[in-house]
C-alpha cells in the first residue's frame, strides 16, 4: 500500500509518502513541506497548497491519502487555516477518485509511539526508527506527514475487518432464524 500523508497547514503543509504493509518494514518514498507566504492572500495560499499536493500525487501515485483530522485549538485563525488546507487535500484526492482517511493527532501518536500524548520529538524519533532514516525529517510537519501515512498503513487492516463485520451484521439483521 502506498499512502500520501498530509499534515495540513497554510504556512507549512507537511507531505510524506510511505509504502508497505502492516507487519513488514516500511519504506519512505518522499517527504517534504509545501510552504506559502504568510502575507499572501488566502486564495493564493490555498492554490499553492493545491498545486503542491497535486504535484505529490502526480509524482508518487499513492493509493490513498491520509490527512490529519482537524481538532479544536485555542487559536481560531490556526484551526481555520488547518481546516482549509485539509479541505484542499481531500478535494485533490477526491478529484482523482482516491480514498481519504482522516486520523486524529492522538491516533497517529499512539500508532507510531505507543502514546497518544507523545510530543513532536518522540514522533520524529519513532518515524526515523520505523523508516530506518539517518535523521529525523525536518521540520516537524514533514515527520508528522510520514507518521500519518504509517498510522494508516498499520491501522487499515483492522479498520477494514471492522467495516466488513459491521456490513455483515447489517446484512443479516432482521432475518429470522
Amino acid at each position: 500500500m502506498r499512502v500520501l500523508g498530509v499534515d495540513p497547514g497554510l504556512t507549512r503543509c507537511g507531505v510524506g509518502v510511505v509504502e508497505g504493509v502492516a507487519g513488514r518494514p516500511l519504506a519512505m518514498l518522499g517527504v517534504g513541506v509545501i510552504r506559502t507566504e504568510a502575507d499572501a492572500a488566502l486564495g493564493e495560499r490555498l492554490v499553492a497548497v493545491e498545486r503542491g499536493i497535486e504535484e505529490w500525487l502526480d509524482t508518487h501515485r499513492p493509493e490513498l491519502v491520509a490527512v490529519e483530522r482537524v481538532f479544536s485549538q485555542h487559536n481560531v485563525r490556526t484551526v481555520m487555516g488547518t481546516a482549509q488546507a485539509s479541505a484542499v487535500a481531500v478535494l485533490c484526492a477526491a478529484r482523482r477518485g482516491l480514498p481519504v482517511a482522516l486520523h486524529t493527532p492522538s491516533e497517529v501518536k499512539a500508532a507510531v509511539t505507543g502514546s497518544g500524548r507523545a510530543d513532536k520529538a518522540q514522533v520524529g524519533a519513532m518515524v526515523t526508527r520505523l523508516l530506518r532514516l539517518a535523521a529525523p525529517p525536518k521540520p516537524a510537519d514533514a515527520a508528522d506527514a510520514l507518521a500519518l501515512a504509517i498510522c494508516h498503513i498499520w491501522r487499515a487492516p483492522a479498520q477494514n475487518r471492522l467495516r466488513r463485520a459491521v456490513a455483515a451484521h447489517h446484512a443479516t439483521k432482521g432475518r429470522s432464524t
